[in-house]
């Protein structure tokens, strides 16, 4: 089976125009593409991630001494960094410069890696609102936000 770098390889000649979004499909947000795009358009380099905050899932505590808790937080928002919110936009240069036809090709490793590196890919921060549906558990977080009907996602009119 094809990695994901090599699938968006095999799906080049399909993507039109100087630029392409590009998601995977297993997590919900509401970025604003229209703002994402104008991002990426302004600062001229070939990708575009978007960072967010991934949502907590265990307490964290902070210690003061040894053994004594200085600050609870239950299920707090990560703010120490920005994790790969999975909502791309790219250059078609991008796909002729660092992608290839080996099945084995990983988008995340040597391609964005490699794109970071040589200094081509800028973030677009998200702190709206974010959620991954890699689990049930998760899958289940999100259908209660649907059914409560206050899904964020849910732009459309």
């Amino acid at each position: 089976m094809a990695q994901t770098g090599a699938r968006l390889w095999q799906v080049r000649h399909y993507l039109e125009g100087d630029l392409f979004c590009l998601t995977y499909g297993d997590g919900l947000c509401n970025v604003n593409l229209t703002n994402l795009i104008e991002f990426h358009r302004n600062h001229g380099k070939l990708g575009t991630v978007t960072g967010v905050n991934p949502p907590g899932r265990f307490g964290e505590l902070h210690l003061s001494q040894q053994h004594q808790v200085a600050t609870f937080a239950e299920k707090p928002v990560n703010e120490t960094g920005l994790v790969n919110g999975g909502f791309f936009v790219f250059n078609h240069e991008f796909i002729e410069r660092y992608l290839h036809s080996r099945q084995d090709l990983v988008l995340e490793h040597e391609p964005l890696q490699q794109l970071a590196a040589d200094g081509e890919l800028m973030v677009y921060c998200h702190d709206g609102f974010w959620q991954p549906m890699d689990t049930y558990r998760e899958w289940k977080i999100l259908e209660d936000i649907w059914q409560s009907n206050i899904a964020p996602w849910k732009v459309w009119k």
